[in-house]
C-alpha cells in the first residue's frame, strides 16, 4: 500500500509518499481558487496502485476564516447573552490607536437567537426550554437560509440536555450542527462561544471540500492533520474543523520534533519559511501544546502546537511604506501571480531579491521542472531602486535584511520573551524559501548551529506520516485541592478515557497501541489563567515548580484550584522508517559538484560552488561559502561558516565556523 503525506501551502502543494521501500517527492503550484485542483493533480501523477493512505494538511478552514468565507451561520444561545461574541474581552488590540475598531463578528447580529432557558453553575435545570419559543426560532431560521447552526448554552459542559435538545428540534434544517459541549466542554462562555462558531462557521466548506477529495480516491484512507500535531479520520474532521486550523504549520513542528530528536537534537527553535508565511515554534524536548490561540482576533479554546506566525516568505512582496521606508509582507503574490521570476508577478518578492542575489540557482529550481525568468528581475529592480535612492544590488540586499529582521522578531517572540535563550538551541530551517535565511538568522540570534533536513521544502508533509492519531478531551470540574482527592480526579477521568478508547478504536487503532495522557488546568485561587500539569502523585508540587519556571515564583501556601481535566488518547499508527548511512568520510564526491555561481554576500560578488545534495554522504565537510541544492529546496552557506552531512543526511551547519 502506498502512504502519501501532502500539504497544501499558499504557493505550493507539497508530496512526498512511498512506492515499496522507495520514497519520493513532488512540488507543484497551489491552486487558490480551488485547493482540491492542485491536490488530485498532484495524487494523478505519483500514485501508481488503487490501495493508498493519505494524511492530509489543509488551509480550507484557516482560509475560511482568514478571508471572511465560511458558511452563512446562525448562534442559538441563552436569552441576553447574544451578544457575547460582539463584547468579547476588554482587551484592546492596539491600546493607542484612537480610531481602533474591533473586527466584525463572524455571525450578524440579525442571526443570533436567545432562548429563555437556564442551567445552573451546578449543573442543574433552573429554567427549561418553552418548546413553542424554540419552534419559533427554527421557522425564523428556515426563512434565514442559514447553512450551518451554532448552539452553545451556560455551563452545557456540565448538562448538555438543553443544547441536546435543541439539535433534535433542528435537525429538520437539514444543516451541520456544532454543539458546544461536544466542541469545547469548559468554562469560560466568550471563548467556548467562539469556538463553536467558528467550528459552524468553517465546517461546510471543509465538508465540501473534503467530499470532494474522496470522491476521487474512492475507499482509501484519507486523514486530516490537526493543530494539535495528531491526525483524525476525514469524516471527524468534517464535523470538528476547527480542530484542523494549524494543520500545515503543526504537520511541520511534528517533523522537527521526530527528526531533530532521531538525529539527537531535542532543543529545536523550528524556522519554517514558505512561500506565504513564516511560522516558528520552540521545541524544549516536547511540542508545545497552547489551549488558548486565536485566529483573526477569534478565541479558538482546542489543543494548539504553540506555534507563532508573521506575513514573510518567498512570495512577500516589498514595498515603500508612506514614510518612504522600505517594507516586506504581509501582502504575498502567492501562487497567482507570484514573484516577477515566476513569469506573471509585476511586483517585487523575496523570492526575486534571492535570485537577484545569485543565491537561487534557476536551472535547479525545482528540480529543474519550474522555469524562473531572471531576465524579468532587472528592469522592475531598477525602477524601484531609483524611488528609493539605492543601487539595485543594495535594494536586493535591503529587502533580504528587512525580511530577516521580521523573522528574527518572530523568533524572539517564542524565546527570549518566554525566558528562553536562543543560544541553547539549534534552528531547525525547513519549508521551501528556509534554507536560503537561516544562517543569517541564526547569526542575528546568536545561535550556534542550524539544522537542515533532507527535503526540507517538503517537511510538513514528512510530520503528517509521522504523527500519531491523537483525540482531545477536557472536562471544567473546578475544584480546591483540599476539596477533592486524586482517587476523585481519577474517577472524572474515566468517561472521558472510555470515549478515547471506543473514538481510537474508529479510527482503526488496535487496543494495545492506544496510549492515554492525563493533564489538570490548575492555578491560584483568585488567578485567572491556568497552566497545564501532568496527572501524576506529585500533581501539586508539579504545580508549583512549574508555575516557578514560568512566572519565576511560587507560593506552596496558597490555595490551587484545579480548574479542567484534559486527557489526550494516542495511537500509533504506521510510520516511515528512516536509515542512517554509513560513514563515508569528510571528501565530498566529485560527482556532487555543479559547478559554481557568481553570489552576493555583504555587498561583494564571490565564486561560489554549487553542490548536489543527493550526491552528499555521511560525513562530507562543506566549507562554505557554498550553495546546497536539491529538488524541493536551496540552502545558502555563506562565507565563514561549515556545514557536516550526518548518517541521517542532514546539514549540521557551524553559524561561525
Amino acid at each position: 500500500m502506498e502512504i502519501i503525506g501532502v500539504d497544501t501551502g499558499g504557493t505550493f502543494t507539497d508530496f512526498i509518499y512511498k512506492t515499496g521501500e522507495k520514497w519520493s517527492v513532488y512540488k507543484l503550484l497551489s491552486s487558490p481558487s480551488d485547493p482540491a485542483d492542485s491536490l488530485l493533480k498532484g495524487l494523478k501523477r505519483i500514485i501508481s496502485s488503487k490501495k493508498f493512505r493519505i494524511v492530509h494538511g489543509s488551509t480550507v478552514a484557516t482560509n475560511a476564516i482568514l478571508e471572511r468565507k465560511g458558511a452563512r451561520t446562525a448562534l442559538i444561545t441563552n436569552s441576553g447573552f447574544e451578544d457575547i461574541i460582539e463584547i468579547g474581552r476588554q482587551n484592546r488590540e492596539e491600546l493607542y490607536n484612537l480610531s481602533y475598531k474591533k473586527p466584525a463578528p463572524i455571525i450578524p447580529r440579525n442571526l443570533r437567537f436567545g432562548i429563555k432557558c437556564r442551567v445552573t453553575s451546578g449543573g442543574k435545570i433552573l429554567t427549561g426550554i418553552d418548546e413553542s419559543e424554540l419552534n419559533q426560532i427554527i421557522t425564523r431560521l428556515e426563512k434565514s437560509e442559514i447553512e450551518s447552526l451554532a448552539v452553545c448554552f451556560l455551563f452545557s459542559y456540565l448538562n448538555p440536555s438543553q443544547e441536546l435538545q435543541v439539535k433534535k428540534a433542528a435537525e429538520k434544517l437539514r444543516i451541520p450542527i456544532s454543539l458546544s459541549n461536544e466542541i469545547v466542554a469548559e468554562f469560560r462562555e466568550y471563548e467556548r462561544t467562539s469556538t463553536t462558531l467558528i467550528n459552524a462557521y468553517v465546517s461546510p466548506k471543509m465538508k465540501k471540500y473534503i467530499q470532494s477529495v474522496s470522491e476521487n480516491i474512492g475507499n482509501n484512507e484519507f486523514r486530516i492533520m490537526q493543530s494539535n500535531g495528531g491526525s483524525i479520520s476525514a469524516e471527524t474532521a468534517m464535523n470538528e474543523s476547527v480542530r484542523t486550523i494549524m494543520s500545515g504549520p503543526a504537520g511541520g513542528a511534528v517533523g522537527a520534533y521526530n527528526l531533530g530528536k532521531m538525529a539527537g537534537y531535542g532543543r529545536l527553535i523550528t524556522f519554517d519559511m514558505g512561500g506565504t508565511s513564516t511560522d516558528v515554534c520552540l521545541i524544549d524536548n516536547k511540542l508545545p501544546l497552547s489551549v488558548e490561540s486565536e485566529i483573526s482576533g477569534f478565541p479558538v479554546k482546542v489543543p494548539m502546537i504553540n506555534i507563532h506566525t508573521v506575513g514573510t516568505g518567498g512570495g512577500s512582496i516589498a514595498h515603500l511604506d508612506a514614510g518612504g521606508s522600505l517594507k516586506v509582507g504581509p501582502e504575498s503574490a502567492g501562487a497567482d501571480p507570484g514573484p516577477i521570476c515566476y513569469g506573471k508577478g509585476d511586483k517585487i518578492t523575496v523570492t526575486d531579491a534571492d535570485l537577484f542575489l545569485g543565491r537561487l540557482v534557476p536551472d535547479y529550481f525545482l528540480g529543474g521542472n519550474m522555469k524562473l525568468y531572471k531576465n524579468r528581475l532587472m528592469g522592475f529592480f531598477k525602477k524601484e531602486a531609483e524611488k528609493i535612492g539605492l543601487s539595485e544590488k543594495e535594494l536586493a540586499e535591503g529587502i533580504i535584511s528587512v525580511a530577516n529582521a521580521s523573522m528574527e522578531k518572530a523568533i524572539r517572540v517564542i524565546s527570549v520573551e518566554k525566558g528562553f535563550n536562543p543560544q541553547e538551541f539549534t534552528l531547525f530551517s525547513f519549508g521551501g524559501a528556509g534554507g536560503m535565511h537561516a544562517v543569517f538568522l541564526a547569526r542575528l540570534l546568536h545561535i550556534p548551529k542550524v539544522f537542515v533536513p533532507k527535503n526540507p521544502g517538503i517537511l510538513s508533509a514528512i510530520g503528517m506520516l509521522t504523527a500519531d492519531i491523537i483525540k482531545d478531551y477536557s472536562l471544567t470540574i473546578m475544584v480546591r485541592e483540599t476539596d477533592v482527592t486524586a482517587k476523585q480526579i481519577d474517577d472524572r477521568f474515566k468517561p472521558l478515557e472510555k470515549s478515547a478508547f471506543e473514538e481510537l478504536l474508529k479510527e482503526g487503532i488496535s487496543r494495545e497501541k492506544i496510549i492515554l495522557e492525563r493533564f489538570l488546568d490548575m492555578r491560584y485561587a483568585g488567578q485567572s489563567y491556568e497552566i497545564m500539569v501532568p496527572f501524576n502523585e506529585d500533581y501539586i508540587e508539579e504545580f508549583h515548580l512549574l508555575h516557578q519556571k514560568i512566572y519565576g515564583y511560587s507560593d506552596n501556601k496558597k490555595q490551587v484550584e484545579i480548574v479542567n481535566i484534559r486527557l489526550r488518547g494516542r495511537g500509533k499508527p504506521e510510520k516511515p522508517v528512516f536509515e542512517q548511512e554509513e560513514y563515508k568520510g569528510e571528501l565530498i564526491n566529485p560527482k556532487a559538484i555543479a559547478g559554481n555561481a557568481n553570489v552576493i554576500f555583504d555587498s561583494k560578488s564571490i565564486k561560489t560552488p554549487l553542490l548536489l545534495r543527493e550526491k552528499l554522504s555521511n560525513g562530507n565537510i562543506i566549507d562554505g561559502p557554498a550553495i546546497v541544492l536539491e529538488y524541493s529546496s536551496t540552502t545558502v552557506l555563506p562565507p565563514e561558516t561549515r556545514a557536516t552531512v550526518d548518517g541521517f543526511g542532514n546539514l549540521i551547519i557551524d553559524v561561525e565556523a
